[in-house]
């Protein structure tokens, strides 16, 4: 370990996240993993977020804890079924509640991850009121990725979102981008800014199953027994495109009707998903879908899978994505078969740990997926290949030391700019 990591001993962290998550709730815990073993390396870790269960709306903070992470939750109601004006009420509401909850937390460094873009704020409001350095976390590119899709159309909006962006890279000690192509966006937004890429990781500890575990899971479920597999796990949102799956499913059904496809998540295209399927007498035939489902139970699924996949609208800003689903299939060492370029689909091509398929061909993709899933070599391979990206380019312990040494380096930056100002007024006096 390097004095820079270590740093001057543990910090008090203020981890602003609209949507943490926790291996006991739906979604991905890059967060919950990242604050965990802050606390475990001996610092205060303080997660300002939202709790946004169906039904339940009470006013006031609520506070838990996670494995030594205190968690800050307030009820903001919010679903991907949500119109974009009701989002962005959300996004606004926790902007505030945020920004007072930050404000009146001791730090020695905020960090605040995106999406949404907003959340930059309560970030920059509580580090200047502190003094204190402030690292921020880029999921996704705003603007550049809803003005691509359509979504944000209005040129007044498209100018706030650019200045929030621009306010918040340029406050930022550092920034961490979840991909080389979303830091090569941010520093042509504001050339000069400190980027350090750090992807999502593989829990290869969480998803280690047990060979038992995988045969009861297919044993219980008569239409799998033995039949390849095929899963898509996340989200059904407007840039996934699952019905991309859907169509590949219906050609599958004539070249081998015995592969079966599962679709584990929810968002607004899970009904119009489900319809499609329906439509085509494929569900419950040959296409499943379950409802979301605790991060806990991916394991199984993933481990009973012959290939996973990970799919986007065929928009090259959406390429540049880090889903959880691509690398939790790589902690799963699964072959994973994805429908766009960029940098995961470089990765699979010079590694062989999966498929790159035509994003505009459904019917071409059934072809190259029904025949690897019986194509035993192959996937004995892609299995390996996949297993080791997971030990040596993704797993989160090497990752985290990676995040580790950025807010060390930040909080390091800090400390010196607060004893030279310092040094500056012990002379004027």
């Amino acid at each position: 370990m390097t004095a820079e990591q270590e740093g001057d001993g543990g910090m008090r962290i203020v981890y602003i996240h609209q949507y943490y998550c926790n291996p006991r709730m739906t979604g991905g815990i890059r967060s919950y993993e990242q604050a965990r073993r802050l606390v475990a390396r001996g610092h205060e870790v303080h997660v300002i977020t939202t709790d946004i269960t169906p039904g339940k709306r009470s006013l006031g903070w609520r506070q838990t804890d996670d494995d030594g992470v205190r968690v800050h939750w307030f009820s903001v109601p919010y679903s991907n079924n949500m119109s974009y004006a009701r989002r962005l009420r959300a996004f606004a509401e926790f902007m505030a509640l945020a920004a007072a909850k930050a404000a009146g937390l001791k730090a020695d460094l905020v960090f605040a991850t995106s999406t949404p873009l907003t959340v930059a704020v309560p970030g920059i409001i509580a580090a200047r009121l502190r003094r204190v350095p402030f690292v921020f976390e880029v999921r996704d590119l705003w603007p550049e990725v809803p003005i691509e899709m359509g979504a944000l159309r209005n040129p007044v909006l498209r100018g706030l979102a650019g200045a929030l962006a621009n306010l918040a890279y340029r406050n930022a000690a550092e920034v961490v981008a979840l991909s080389p192509g979303m830091a090569a966006g941010v520093t042509a937004r504001r050339p000069g800014t400190s980027t350090t890429v750090i992807p999502n990781a593989a829990d290869l500890d969480l998803f280690e199953v047990r060979p038992e575990a995988v045969r009861r899971f297919r044993d219980e479920h008569r239409w799998l027994g033995d039949r390849p597999l095929i899963v898509y796990t996340g989200a059904l949102g407007a840039v996934n495109g699952v019905d991309y799956l859907v169509r590949a499913a219906l050609r599958m059904r004539d070249i081998d009707p015995d592969v079966q496809v599962l679709i584990v998540g929810h968002g607004k295209e899970w009904e119009d998903t489900r319809q499609l399927a329906a439509g085509h007498g494929l569900l419950d035939a040959s296409v499943h879908m379950w409802e979301k489902v605790p991060k806990a139970d991916l394991p199984v699924i993933l481990g009973a899978a012959t290939m996973s996949t990970s799919f986007v609208r065929p928009i090259p800003a959406l390429w540049e994505n880090s889903a959880n689903k691509f690398f939790d299939a790589l902690a799963a060492s699964r072959p994973i078969a994805i429908n766009y370029g960029g940098w995961q689909s470089e990765l699979l091509r010079e590694t062989g740990a999966g498929l790159v398929l035509d994003p505009y061909d459904a019917d071409a993709a059934a072809g190259l997926l029904a025949g690897h899933v019986r194509d035993e070599p192959w996937l004995k391979q892609a299995r390996e290949a996949a297993h080791r990206l997971a030990v040596e380019q993704f797993s989160r312990d090497l990752l985290f030391a990676r995040f580790e040494a950025v807010l060390n380096r930040a909080a390091a930056t800090g400390r010196r700019g607060r004893a030279a100002a310092r040094a500056a007024l012990s002379e004027q006096s």
